[in-house]
């Protein structure tokens, strides 16, 4: 019996399984890895493979600017390119909820197969499963990504010195405050969108061109405070931002000043932080801002031994004032 919902029975491993597999799911991730076994074999070059796993659990699964399923594609490329990675596989386990609408469903794999093909990497492996009605919230994607390092020394915080530039790709905290208004339902007139997306081929294009980038991270969860400080731990040298050169849009601010949140926590889903050296980071600017999504990259501090394992951000008015982690549950489900 044909249904338009998830029901127990498509949990099940048996006809219902199958045909959600085949009518639903193949449809959007068809291609030659992907065969009916428990794996799939792929070829790699050796002694360069980077992997990395992901969980999504954003609430709720659409808001504006993406939904569930992009993100998890986007952000599992983000973590592989964060760590000079050329994304080449994918893989996801899907937990469903019962009474979830397959519609829904189809257009959140809809999402993920966009991604997919934009990046012309493959789907090699999924799992499905159901539970009852009320035990979740409509729908959790569990991801790994296989990539390979590009041509480029691998990257990382030892090779960090004083005078390296801190660099920022773009407008910081969209994610967070879009996710915030929807899930409130906060009547705030806004154009305001989530900045999920890849930030694969800026970063790409920026390694091809700078020979000396440092370290990259993107600031997800605890946002840009959170990178910062993950950058200083145990190092005996600290980062000095200036906070009138970080970008952030006019209506994040606004945001956050009427519900008392720090812009700096607020988590992004397309930015990236860099650390580069000095020398390069003209060019680095020029290949950034050559890119619609990054053309707010912009320079918001440096390495500095004068605070050890602190990060410390001088303000608009002429203060200065210690930036910590976020130590508290902001925004629970940001992604």
């Amino acid at each position: 019996m044909k249904t338009n919902i998830i029901t127990l029975s498509h949990g099940n491993g048996g006809k219902q399984t199958h045909e959600l597999i085949d009518n639903v799911f193949r449809p959007f991730f068809s291609n030659p890895y992907l065969k009916n076994l428990d794996g799939a074999l792929v070829s790699l070059p050796q002694n360069r493979i980077v992997v990395s796993v992901d969980s999504f659990v954003v609430k709720p699964i659409f808001f504006r600017g993406g939904n569930i399923g992009k993100l998890s594609i986007t952000g599992t490329i983000n973590d592989l390119a964060c760590m000079g990675a050329k994304p080449l596989f994918i893989s996801a386990g899907f937990i469903l909820e019962e009474g979830l609408e397959i519609e829904k469903l189809k257009e959140i794999l809809f999402s993920m197969a966009e991604e997919i093909q934009r990046h012309q990497i493959f789907f090699i492996a999924g799992d499905t499963k159901v539970v009852p009605k009320g035990e979740m919230d409509s729908l959790f994607i569990t991801t790994t990504g296989i990539g390979v390092l590009l041509d480029y020394p691998p990257l990382g915080l030892d090779q960090v010195e004083e005078g390296d530039v801190v660099l920022l790709s773009g407008n910081v905290g969209e994610h967070g405050a879009t996710i915030y208004l929807e899930r409130n339902q906060l009547e705030i007139a806004t154009n305001l969108s989530s900045d999920c997306d890849s930030i694969y081929f800026q970063v790409e294009a920026v390694l091809r061109e700078c020979k000396n980038v440092k370290v990259i991270r993107d600031p997800t969860r605890g946002g840009l405070a959170t990178v910062l400080n993950e950058f200083v731990k145990y190092q005996n040298w600290g980062i000095e931002i200036y906070e009138n050169e970080i970008p952030i849009k006019d209506e994040v601010h606004g945001i956050c000043d009427l519900l008392g949140i720090d812009v700096m926590h607020l988590a992004s889903e397309g930015r990236f932080v860099m650390i580069i050296p000095e020398k390069e980071t003209k060019k680095a600017l020029e290949v950034l801002r050559s890119f619609p999504e990054t053309k707010e990259a912009n320079v918001i501090g440096r390495v500095t031994h004068k605070y050890p394992s602190q990060v410390v951000m001088h303000t608009r008015i002429g203060g200065k004032r210690i930036l910590s982690m976020l130590s508290h549950e902001l925004l629970p489900r940001i992604c």
